[in-house]
């Protein structure tokens, strides 16, 4: 059957006109955002619901209910890490259901310095992470400290409220760029054909016939940051690293995330390294390594 030309082009107009306004309805659509309990402190649970009131104000969002958002992450045998793989996030999200969750630790400390009086510290470690990805959008570590556990309290939920539009920012920027980086993937699918880099195994060792692993030339280690020092972190990173044929370290992921600064550490360290690069039957080959870094704190602090 002949489709008269004014009929397709009028059909092409309306697919247009049906994409566009699909596309406004996914732009309009508001962010779900979990929150879950910070902990099995009595602070913990207190901390999350004044955060979620705070984020609740920002219309932007469609906050999960607690109740509902908590007994889905106990199902996924959830039990409050803040040291995850990127799959155990996706993983935790999908079971959630939301775009993003929050999770955290919050505590009220009694403290008896050797000089001086007692006083009560109170603390919240905030983690936003995307459910979609799995990546650790933003961590944030509040202390405070007063003469009871009240007004230590009273203090880390103010300044919650305070940094909740910080929050809100960091949650609609990991939105709009993680849309981009998805339509960016799409486009690279479809028109760039891109050098194929192995990704090293167990099996890939110096045994295996034709294939030579790759080496640094210096085992640089990550120094332990003051932030995780304060927050008492003792955590492990894993990152994905890209190794070019000469050598050279490429593009660095995070796949198992820590927060307080030791991510961001160990970026910087392995960016420093070069690798003598792999190689496969005598010729240099470009790689993906995957490299672990366990953080302990040292000793004497605390």
């Amino acid at each position: 059957m002949l489709i008269h030309p004014r009929l397709a082009l009028l059909g092409f107009w309306l697919t247009l006109a049906l994409a566009a306004s699909a596309s406004a309805s996914s732009g309009t659509r508001r962010v779900s955002v979990a929150i879950l309990d910070f902990g099995a402190a009595e602070t913990g649970p207190r901390a999350a619901a004044r955060l979620w009131t705070a984020l609740a104000a920002d219309t932007k969002f469609s906050m999960m209910n607690r109740d509902l958002s908590g007994a889905a992450a106990r199902g996924a045998s959830y039990a409050g890490s803040l040291n995850m793989t990127r799959e155990e996030a996706r993983d935790l999200g999908a079971a959630i259901g939301s775009d993003f969750f929050i999770t955290g630790n919050s505590e009220t400390l009694r403290r008896s310095p050797s000089t001086g009086s007692i006083y009560y510290e109170a603390y919240a470690s905030v983690f936003i992470v995307s459910a979609r990805s799995g990546k650790l959008v933003m961590w944030d570590h509040i202390v405070s400290t007063a003469t009871t556990t009240v007004e230590a309290e009273a203090r880390i939920f103010l300044e919650l409220d305070g940094r909740a539009a910080r929050y809100s920012h960091a949650l609609n920027r990991s939105q709009e760029e993680e849309s981009k980086e998805r339509a960016a993937a799409l486009v690279r699918e479809v028109t760039v054909i891109e050098p194929l880099l192995e990704e090293a195994s167990e099996e890939d060792d110096a045994d295996q016939k034709g294939f030579r692993p790759p080496l640094p030339f210096r085992r640089l280690r990550p120094v332990y940051p003051a932030t995780a020092a304060r927050a008492e972190a003792e955590a492990t990173v894993d990152v994905m690293v890209e190794i070019h044929a000469d050598g050279e370290v490429g593009h660095v992921e995070v796949v198992r995330w820590a927060g307080f600064g030791l991510d961001e550490a160990t970026v910087a360290t392995v960016r420093q390294m070069q690798f003598r690069p792999a190689e496969r039957d005598g010729v240099p080959v470009p790689l993906r390594a995957l490299l672990r870094y366990n953080f302990r704190r040292p000793k004497g602090k605390g």
